[in-house]
């Protein structure tokens, strides 16, 4: 499932990525979720693969999680793979996520690493391989500090979406990271060691947009209070302090390359984020958003 917004550029070699390992219809289902682009992604597939690819457009811009849930809705694979319209598989994703779940019939998700790429395609970095999930582990706790995973490289069974729902849509900017902690704490995980996606990492891409405006951080703060909710053992205070330690790091970045927009926005932010030992007050209005957006859940 391929969810686009504006990547239209980049998007043939999403697609021909996917191709390139196709098993043909009966094996698999290829389908593009576009949010209301303006910049014609349609074309683009019937260019680069006629009606081997679903095409499916939204009727407004809904936003990163409610794509992400009509890609769900519209799934009908056992094994649900949500392909970035501007991230590319390498060679062997499908073969190896595959074996994965056969290997680990109980297991729900099964994640990899990711190589990040610039704009154009040049590497940057790789993402890091969480020993803990080498094996099948219940065990969300390595995910907890932030989200060391990359969507295009991640496969979830259907089953689990059936059973536990899909994307949180009150957040939107962080529900891939709620949702592979939810996945790993209900059914378990596992994590190959292997750099099986690229994902690309550009001033135009969702994160970077998120980042400048402080929303995401937002977003982790709210995140916090929700797994707060759910796990006993989760450490709220600790939590705000790696929020209040990436509000940092982004400001001197944004201030080294003088985006003073950036650098405004995210000094708004900062009074936002609980100072140590000042948890209660923040803590009593992050309950009330939890019920008011119906995602709190009974600690466990």
């Amino acid at each position: 499932m391929i969810p686009t917004f504006n990547c239209a550029s980049v998007l043939r070699e999403a697609l021909e990525g996917v191709l390139a390992q196709d098993p043909g219809r009966a094996a698999m289902q290829i389908a593009v979720v576009d949010d209301c682009s303006t910049d014609e992604p349609e074309a683009v597939c019937r260019q680069v693969a006629g009606d081997r690819v679903d095409f499916h457009r939204q009727p407004r811009n809904v936003g990163v999680s409610r794509n992400f849930n009509t890609c769900l809705r519209r799934s009908r694979g056992e094994l649900v793979h949500i392909l970035h319209g501007d991230d590319v598989v390498e060679p062997g994703f499908y073969e190896r996520m595959s074996g994965a779940a056969s290997r680990w019939p109980g297991a729900a998700i099964f994640m990899a690493r990711a190589r990040h790429v610039a704009a154009d395609g040049a590497p940057l970095a790789t993402s890091p391989f969480v020993a803990a999930y080498r094996e099948r582990s219940c065990d969300p706790r390595p995910l907890w500090p932030a989200n060391p995973l990359r969507t295009p490289a991640i496969v979830v069974r259907r089953r689990f979406y059936e059973r536990h729902g899909g994307f949180c849509e009150a957040l939107d900017h962080v529900a891939d990271w709620e949702m592979w902690v939810r996945a790993v704490a209900s059914e378990g995980g596992v994590m190959l060691d292997a750099v099986l996606s690229r994902y690309r990492e550009s001033a135009s891409n969702h994160s970077s947009r998120v980042q400048r405006s402080g929303d995401g951080l937002r977003d982790w703060l709210r995140v916090g209070q929700l797994f707060a909710s759910r796990y006993a053992d989760f450490d709220l205070e600790a939590h705000h302090r790696i929020v209040r330690l990436a509000a940092s790091e982004h400001l001197d970045g944004f201030r080294r390359r003088g985006d003073l927009e950036a650098v405004a926005r995210l000094e708004r932010l900062l009074p936002e984020i609980p100072p140590p030992g000042r948890e209660s007050g923040w803590t009593a209005w992050a309950a009330r958003w939890l019920r008011a957006t119906g995602v709190a859940e009974p600690r466990r």
